[in-house]
């Protein structure tokens, strides 16, 4: 069989199908890496000296599709199709594939072969790997967790015949060791998450580790696809996420907050994002957010002021600038911690949720508990001394709502469970955070009228990219006088909102009807 290569022919069906199967790894469509090239200096794949690193390699779609540019680019450098082949694959084209099997993969959609010294490899090498190297990497355990990347023990100290996820460009304090060389461009799409061992499928984000160790490569350019998770901080992401909103080399960001739209058939909470680092920028960052189908750009900073916040939507910028310009009480002060009466407490790397012994009438002394129990909400009583702590929020009537509630798919959202009205004498596990107590039942009621509004939940939107509704994404909403009721009719009118940001959170915001509670 002839050694040489077909351009034309070069586009294997089976990346388009994979991209489309879910994984913990989630495969990338080929459509939404040449958009990630799309964002690069084009003239990179008309130099014979830029080189290329994928440091995450599942199915070699960006390397493959690299090589496609460079092919046509550096038709004129290297007019034969066999030395332009040899010099693109030797000397431009590397990677770091992430297990064993994806490295087969990788080799096969780059090389047209999965040994890079085989018989079909358009660029024959004098080794099986080529330029696209996988090493089996031990993990670092100390006190039952790998010091590298948080793995637990227990869930990936596995014998030689299992992959151990220790990936390599991340189990290493010197990267530029791996091919001790030079990248101009690192592109890729890493591992997600790992299991940390703890309650239920509890894991923790290692992605970041990806984006900060490719920093310390220090290439002109890097663009990776991530989950969109790191905007509003939270496990193991705090300090990346301030990391890269104070980093003005970052140039561009195209985020979906519905990840389909990205990842058909993938559902990733909170969407997916991709971005363009470019370490000779300093200044704002182009965003595109995709909302629904509809995108909007616009260039800004990435954070806000004097504020610790990323705005996710370019239309919700100019609202929040009105809101915070009035200078009113945030209603986060209203709200408490997470777990008000300590039923939920941690333990080690772990929380232990404990239930008291719930009874299901009332008895002489008891107080009245809302808790999550396996029928879903309910109601519940127990005695007065299981209360661990806010032993001073029991005999005053409050407004509690659930911390947690979930939506997927397109607009208009609810965002957060229904706010309700709890009685003196009652209480509430970790399910539910606690807004405020009230001597005055008008003003309880005043408030939860107030966080039905779709004004209200807009500006909670705006801080909550995942489920968790805990006090931190009621920052953004404003205080409000509860003598008397609000509707987002007089709010409009409050804030100064034009007719075309009124409209964008009415698309957004689905009505909410007063009473009950929609824990999810």
């Amino acid at each position: 069989m002839s050694n040489t290569f077909n351009v034309s022919a070069y586009n294997p069906d089976v990346l388009s199908c994979i991209a489309n199967l879910s994984n913990d790894e989630v495969f990338t469509p080929p459509e939404v890496a040449n958009a990630m090239l799309d964002m690069l200096p084009q003239e990179l794949f008309r130099d014979p000296s830029t080189t290329f690193l994928d440091p995450a390699a599942k199915s070699g779609v960006f390397l493959r599709e690299i090589a496609k540019r460079l092919l046509v680019g550096l038709e004129d450098v290297f007019p034969d199709l066999q030395e332009r082949i040899d010099h693109i694959f030797q000397k431009q084209l590397f990677g770091i594939a992430i297990t064993e099997i994806t490295s087969l993969l990788a080799r096969r959609s780059v090389y047209c072969s999965k040994t890079a010294n085989g018989n079909y490899s358009v660029c024959r090498f004098p080794d099986v790997q080529g330029n696209i190297r996988y090493k089996r990497i031990p993990h670092k355990w100390k006190d039952g967790r790998c010091l590298f990347c948080g793995a637990s023990q227990g869930q990936y100290d596995r014998g030689e015949s299992l992959e151990t996820h220790a990936y390599e460009l991340i189990h290493t304090t010197k990267p530029e060791d791996i091919f001790h060389m030079k990248f101009d461009v690192i592109i890729g799409n890493p591992p997600y998450q790992l299991s940390d061992g703890g309650h239920g499928a509890s894991a923790i984000p290692i992605y970041q580790k990806f984006v900060q160790q490719a920093k310390k490569l220090n290439p002109r350019y890097m663009t990776m696809i991530i989950p969109s998770r790191w905007f509003a901080g939270g496990r193991g992401l705090d300090s990346f996420r301030q990391e890269m909103l104070s980093d003005r080399r970052i140039r561009v960001i195209v985020d979906y907050f519905n990840s389909e739209e990205c990842f058909p058939g993938i559902d990733l909470s909170g969407g997916v994002c991709y971005f363009l680092w470019d370490r000779d920028h300093t200044g704002d960052c182009r965003i595109s957010s995709s909302v629904n189908g509809k995108v909007s750009t616009l260039t800004r900073p990435l954070l806000e002021g004097n504020a610790d916040t990323f705005i996710r939507f370019n239309e919700a910028v100019n609202i929040v600038h009105k809101v915070s310009n009035m200078k009113e009480s945030s209603f986060i002060n209203l709200v408490s911690a997470n777990d008000p009466f300590g039923y939920d407490v941690r333990v080690e790397n772990s929380y232990l949720r404990i239930k008291p012994d719930i009874k299901d009438s009332p008895f002489p002394g008891s107080l009245k508990i809302h808790y999550f129990g396996k029928k879903g909400k309910s109601v519940g009583y127990i005695n007065r001394n299981t209360v661990r702590k806010g032993t001073e929020l029991i005999d005053q009537k409050k407004v509690m709502i659930s911390r947690s509630y979930g939506e997927r798919g397109e607009f208009p959202y609810q965002v957060i469970g229904k706010p309700f009205i709890a009685d003196k004498g009652t209480v509430c596990t970790e399910t539910y955070v606690v807004v405020g107590t009230y001597e005055n039942l008008r003003v309880a009621e005043n408030v939860v009228q107030y966080m039905c509004t779709k004004f209200f939940r807009f500006l909670v939107m705006l801080k909550k990219n995942t489920q968790s509704a805990t006090r931190q994404v009621y920052s953004f909403v404003p205080v409000q006088d509860f003598s008397h009721p609000w509707t987002d009719e007089e709010l409009y009118a409050k804030y100064g909102l034009t007719d075309e940001e009124i409209s964008f959170i009415e698309s957004m915001i689905k009505p909410m009807e007063l009473g009950g509670d929609d824990h999810a």
